[in-house]
C-alpha cells in the first residue's frame, strides 16, 4: 500500500522547482523531503526522479505515477470537504483561472457583484496568459479557449466570442489604404510571440495576413491592446477588449473576423461543492446576456439585477 503522505510529498516535489521550494510549501526540512523520496522509491520499487545539478526530473515511471497520485489527492480533498460539511456551505474560497483579457475585462467586474451577493465566499481570480492547471489544484474552475480532451472534468461551453482586426483612425489616415486582405501584407502587425503561444487557437494572424510583418510581439493580449492604441500597427483583438477604447476601429469589418469559444471547466470531484457550484451557475447566468457584447454587437456589458444568488 502506498502511503498518502509520501504521495503528497511526491506531488509537491513534481510541482516545485526543487527541494527547497517543495520543503517550504510542505513545512518540512528539505533533507526530510529528499530522505522521504528515497524511501518512497524503495517502497514503489522504481526510480521516480533523476537527480542532477538542475534539480529533480521525473523519470518515465514518475510521469506514470502522477496521474494516479492526482486522483488520490482529489479524492482525499473531496472526502475532507464532505466530512467537514464545507462542501454544502456557501462560504470559503473559490479560485477561478481565466485567460488574461477575458478575466480582467469581463469576469472581474461581474465577480465583484458575485462577492457582494455572497459575502462569505472569497473569490481568487487568476487572469493569466496561459492555461491554469486544474489537476495541480491551481484553480477550482477554469475558463479556457480549448475544450479539454482528457481528464476527469465537467465541461460546458460558456460562450462564443468574436475577434476583429483593429487600428487607430490616425494609423489608417497615415498609412496605405486597406481595401482587401491582400493589402494587409504591406502593414505592420502587433501579435503573439510564435514560440510562446499557449494554444494554437491564438495563431490568428496566420488566418488573416500570414505574410505581414510583426513589428511588436507579446505574450500578453493586454500589452497588444495597449500597443495597438499607440497607433503604430494593426492588431487582431477580442471585441470585448478593443471596444474598451474609442481610439480603435475595425478594419475590413466582416472580412477578417475570427470566432472562438470559451469553455467552463472544473474537476468532477469539486464541481458540486456548494461554493464552486454557485460560482459556476453565476458565470453561466451573467455571460449569456452578454453574448452581443462578446460578439462585437454591443459596446456595453449587461449587469442583471434579477439573478437570485444560488
Amino acid at each position: 500500500m502506498l502511503d498518502w503522505d509520501n504521495l503528497r510529498v511526491f506531488l509537491e516535489l513534481t510541482r516545485s522547482q526543487g527541494l527547497v521550494e517543495a520543503a517550504k510549501k510542505l513545512g518540512i526540512d528539505h533533507s526530510t523531503v529528499s530522505r522521504r523520496m528515497r524511501r518512497f522509491e524503495e517502497q514503489v520499487g522504481s526510480q521516480l526522479f533523476e537527480r542532477n545539478n538542475q534539480g529533480y526530473t521525473l523519470t518515465a515511471e514518475g510521469h506514470r505515477l502522477i496521474e494516479y497520485a492526482e486522483r488520490v489527492e482529489s479524492t482525499v480533498y473531496a472526502a475532507a470537504e464532505e466530512l467537514s460539511g464545507h462542501n454544502r456551505l456557501l462560504s470559503g474560497q473559490v479560485r477561478l483561472g481565466a485567460t488574461e483579457g477575458f478575466g480582467t475585462f469581463v469576469l472581474a467586474p461581474h465577480l465583484a457583484h458575485f462577492c457582494a451577493r455572497h459575502p462569505h465566499i472569497t473569490v481568487d481570480l487568476l487572469p493569466v496568459p496561459r492555461f491554469v492547471n486544474l489537476s495541480k489544484r491551481e484553480a477550482d474552475i477554469g475558463v479556457t479557449i480549448e475544450r479539454p480532451q482528457s481528464g476527469n472534468y465537467v465541461v460546458t461551453k460558456l460562450t462564443d466570442y468574436l475577434l476583429k482586426l483593429y487600428a487607430t483612425r490616425s494609423y489608417l489616415e497615415t498609412h496605405a489604404p486597406i481595401k482587401t486582405l491582400q493589402d494587409l501584407n504591406s502593414h505592420a502587425f502587433i501579435g503573439y510571440v510564435d514560440d510562446l503561444v499557449f494554444s494554437e487557437e491564438l495563431r490568428y494572424k496566420d488566418n488573416v495576413a500570414p505574410a505581414a510583418f510583426r513589428a511588436f510581439r507579446s505574450t500578453s493580449v493586454i500589452a497588444q491592446y495597449t500597443a495597438a492604441r499607440s497607433g503604430q500597427g494593426l492588431a487582431i483583438l477580442p471585441c470585448f477588449l478593443a471596444q474598451q477604447s474609442d481610439d480603435l476601429v475595425p478594419v475590413l469589418d466582416g472580412q477578417a473576423d475570427i470566432q472562438r469559444a470559451f469553455w467552463l471547466v472544473a474537476a468532477t470531484e469539486t464541481r458540486n461543492v456548494a461554493r464552486v457550484a454557485a460560482l459556476w451557475r453565476y458565470l453561466r447566468e451573467v455571460i449569456e446576456p452578454n453574448r452581443p457584447f462578446l460578439m462585437g454587437e454591443s459596446r456595453h456589458m449587461t449587469y442583471s439585477d434579477t439573478i437570485v444568488p444560488a
